[in-house]
């Protein structure tokens, strides 16, 4: 109970942080000497002095200690630890709390050579042999040592050396130095230990044959049978060395070579199989005979009986050459944790085994040979079950996530590309829980509205939406710290679709149509057929287009290019425009809407009173291929004078053109045909009738004669005239050029539309003529060079490309047509020799 627990397991010591005192906090493990020095306790001490620190699954940290370990106390069989544990919020341990636990043991008969082998290092002990003093054997002194081996120290029972015993070399060094190596060197009044981390320099891997029998003479008993090697070996940690020491006059040499087991084990049909030869040459040097005394096994130091191993669906083999043990993948004793490769989530089984094989030979009586092993599976990919439960009268998506092991935990979640902590997740519109189990495994429930920012929501068709959540986790695992990401796409089907829909109408020259949005169509976008409706598109064709959000609105005037005619009567004629609402994405149709009216086929034509007619023919539905530049009148030779894709316009006196007119008391009607023939064809495939009537009161002969008209007399007098003069961007001048636009860029024989405008007074009686207009290469109107662009009212002679006027006509905008003059110059540069200017 408390922070920290111990437990006795043989000659080891356990003692166990408590995960739910020492979770999210930093720790420093130290190890506290007799004295009551504390040193603290690293990867590397740990090794060299006999420590193991692992996690458990359930994020607990356990620390075990030999019996033999730096720092601890020995007194006849009790062996005693103390450790302190430093815990900090902060990873400079400031502010930080101080635990000490100090824990005994006690420990079994000795037996001469013992050998363990441990996560993190190996370790031998074996008892030393003092030869019988002799009688009035006078003590050594410092100096007669000192002369015979300097290296030497002159207590009474010292270890002086340690000498490694490599293929190619013998290599020895002095305790010092070996400690400084890394080692781990310590002696009793009893033994000498010596231990070595897997990583320290003189540790060669070597393969050991597992063992068969060789025949020996029938008078040998079975246990004294010599061993030999077959070729399949298991691989060992081998360190093979002898320590030296002296006693008074006595130089001591005793053989400290130790090895473990690095591999030995396979992994088929959802069991783990270890095997551990009997017979291991580096430990077996010298020997004459062998004999089995004790084979024992267990999990997490815990020995095991056999009926223990049964339930558990163990299996200890103690056969003539080898120990095996066989452990079903996932038995109790061992559990799963999460691993990650290549940054896909997965698990692994661990096991931490315990063998104890104890045997007897002929140089060193008892070996007592002890192997913890942790023992893991390859990484297995797991899936990652993702359930989505709609609370749809609480316009919640319910997403569960998992399970996963308690050693993942989630760390943070990619919305919309952007990461967010688990904490801030809520300010994003999500509410995560994590759900635990009995078994310790969890799961996390994210639950998100409906109506949140990162919810996509897409139109399926008959009345529905697909609410779509996607959403990254990122989880880190303990204590590895590997992260891997888990994607999660929730999908939501929910009937609550609402459609756009839309009204139409026509006043005297436009259809109007006006599209009520739904809550599917945010993202679809207006086409007509396939050219996308913008802001710009629209002023290109004069189109009035707004969209507040709520409604979508889009007028057209009767002749315009999108505009379909179709049933053309005298009457009337039907015009109809087709809008359609396109997914911003895939361009998949959406919805389709039109509007139609009838308008007067007057609109279609203009009989003036000086005897122009303005006749403009229509291409109509079903007549696609028609080229309306081939378009003409009855006489042929007149064709139209404005061709667009889908119109054609003629301008000709009712006199020409093959009119042809008939007379009654009352009107002259004037009749023409616009006509379409296919090439070598006389018969027309287009054929549109158009009159003009005229009313006739009577018709009289009226004499004249000419006389001289007084010359026109001028009143004078004095008055403030306000002007402007401004460049539009279109022929439709609808939009001038705004001062922060200038200056503007235009090319060579590009248009350049000007309007002249009289500002003040308004007065109806007025007209606005334009006399002279002239261009100069600078802001003065009075530098050269100077080119004219009207001269007296009309345009340049000169010019290669002749200044056009345009006609004004009322509008909302022109109140008063004869107060403005517009004109149309193609852009051109000056010429100084052959030099063009950079204007």
């Amino acid at each position: 109970t408390g922070p920290m627990s111990s437990e006795c397991l043989g000659d080891f010591l356990r003692i166990t942080l408590s995960a739910e005192y020492f979770e999210d906090k930093y720790l420093s493990l130290f190890v506290v000497d007799q004295p009551g020095t504390a040193w603290e306790l690293d990867e590397a001490m740990a090794a060299q002095c006999g420590y193991t620190v692992t996690h458990t699954t359930c994020r607990s940290i356990q620390l075990r200690a030999s019996a033999l370990s730096c720092h601890s106390h020995l007194e006849k069989d009790v062996f005693t630890v103390t450790v302190q544990i430093k815990a900090s919020h902060t990873p400079d341990m400031s502010n930080a709390t101080t635990h000490l636990k100090s824990a005994s043991c006690h420990y079994g008969l000795w037996s001469p050579r013992e050998i363990k082998c441990e996560n993190n290092y190996m370790e031998v002990s074996v008892r030393r042999e003092f030869p019988q003093t002799i009688k009035d054997f006078v003590q050594d002194e410092p100096e007669d040592w000192a002369l015979v081996f300097p290296e030497a120290k002159a207590e009474e029972a010292s270890l002086w050396q340690i000498v490694f015993h490599q293929p190619e070399e013998k290599r020895a060094l002095l305790m010092s130095n070996a400690w400084s190596a890394g080692y781990g060197l310590n002696a009793s009044d009893s033994r000498v230990l010596l231990r070595v981390p897997y990583t320290a320099a003189q540790v060669q891997l070597v393969e050991v044959g597992v063992l068969l029998l060789a025949q020996q003479p029938a008078r040998l008993c079975r246990s004294n049978q010599i061993p030999s090697l077959q070729d399949q070996g298991i691989t060992f940690s081998v360190l093979r060395s002898s320590m030296f020491y002296k006693y008074q006059w006595v130089i001591l040499m005793v053989d400290t070579a130790v090895a473990c087991p690095v591999d030995g084990v396979d992994y088929t049909n959802k069991t783990i199989t270890w095997t551990v030869p009997k017979y291991i040459p580096p430990l077996s040097a010298g020997m004459t005979g062998f004999k089995d005394v004790l084979v024992e096994a267990g999990v997490d130091l815990h020995r095991l009986s056999a009926k223990e191993m049964a339930s558990r669906k163990y299996v200890l083999l103690n056969e003539l050459t080898t120990i095996t043990m066989k452990i079903p993948i996932g038995a109790e004793g061992g559990y799963y944790k999460t691993s990650v490769s290549n940054g896909q989530f997965g698990v692994k089984y661990t096991i931490n085994l315990l063998l104890e094989h104890q045997w007897e030979d002929n140089k060193w009586g008892l070996t007592k040979y002890t192997i913890i092993k942790e023992i893991e599976t390859p990484f297995e990919q797991a899936e990652v079950a993702i359930t989505n439960n709609l609370n749809l009268s609480a316009g919640l998506m319910n997403v569960t996530v998992g399970t996963f092991l308690p050693d993942a935990e989630l760390l943070n979640l990619t919305i919309e590309g952007v990461v967010v902590a688990v904490p801030e997740a809520v300010q994003h519109g999500y509410l995560i829980h994590r759900t635990s189990y009995a078994n310790g495994s969890k799961a996390y429930v994210l639950q998100v509205s409906l109506d949140a920012p990162s919810v996509k929501k897409e139109y399926m068709g008959e009345d529905m939406r697909a609410y779509t959540l996607n959403v990254t986790l990122t989880f880190i695992t303990y204590p590895s710290s590997e992260t891997f990401v888990v994607p999660v796409v929730a999908l939501s089907a929910v009937k609550d679709a609402v459609l756009p829909s839309a009204t139409g109408f026509c006043d005297g020259r436009n259809l109007h149509l006006i599209v009520t949005r739904g809550n599917v169509d945010q993202n679809w976008l207006p086409f007509i057929s396939d050219w996308h409706l913008t802001q710009e598109a629209a002023q290109k064709y004069n189109y009035i287009l707004r969209d507040n959000g709520t409604h979508l609105a889009i007028s057209v005037p009767f002749l315009s290019p999108h505009v379909s005619y179709e049933g053309f009567h005298t009457s009337a004629i039907k015009a109809s425009f087709y809008l359609t609402l396109k997914d911003d994405i895939t361009l998949a149709q959406r919805r389709d809407f039109s509007v139609s009216c009838l308008f007067s086929p007057s609109e279609l034509i203009q009989c003036l009173p000086n005897g122009t007619v303005i006749i403009t023919a229509i291409k109509l539905v079903g007549g696609e291929d028609l080229d309306t530049a081939l378009l003409v009148l009855r006489d042929r030779q007149c064709k139209p004078s404005l061709v667009t894709e889908r119109t054609a316009t003629f301008k000709f006196n009712v006199n020409t053109c093959g009119t042809s007119r008939k007379f009654n008391s009352t009107t002259v009607t004037y009749e023409n045909e616009v006509l379409y023939f296919r090439p070598g064809d006389d018969i027309p495939i287009y054929q549109l009738k158009f009159l003009c009537l005229y009313p006739v009161e009577h018709t009289a002969d009226a004499p004249y004669e000419s006389k001289k008209n007084p010359a026109p007399s001028i009143q004078p007098g004095s008055g403030c005239l306000a002007l402007s003069l401004k460049l539009f961007k279109e022929k439709s001048y609808s939009e001038p050029y705004q001062e922060s636009e200038y200056p503007v860029v235009k090319y060579l024989r590009e248009a350049l539309y000007f309007e002249v405008e009289l500002l003040q007074p308004k007065d109806a009686r007025l007209d606005l003529n334009l006399d002279d207009c002239w261009a100069t290469n600078s802001q003065s109107q009075d530098s050269l060079p100077q080119w004219h662009i009207l001269i007296h009212g009309c345009e340049n002679n000169k010019d290669s490309y002749r200044t056009v006027f345009h006609e004004v006509n009322y509008s909302l905008r022109v109140k008063f047509p004869q107060h403005l003059k517009r004109f149309e110059v193609r852009m051109f540069t000056f010429v100084q020799g052959t030099s063009l200017s950079q204007e």
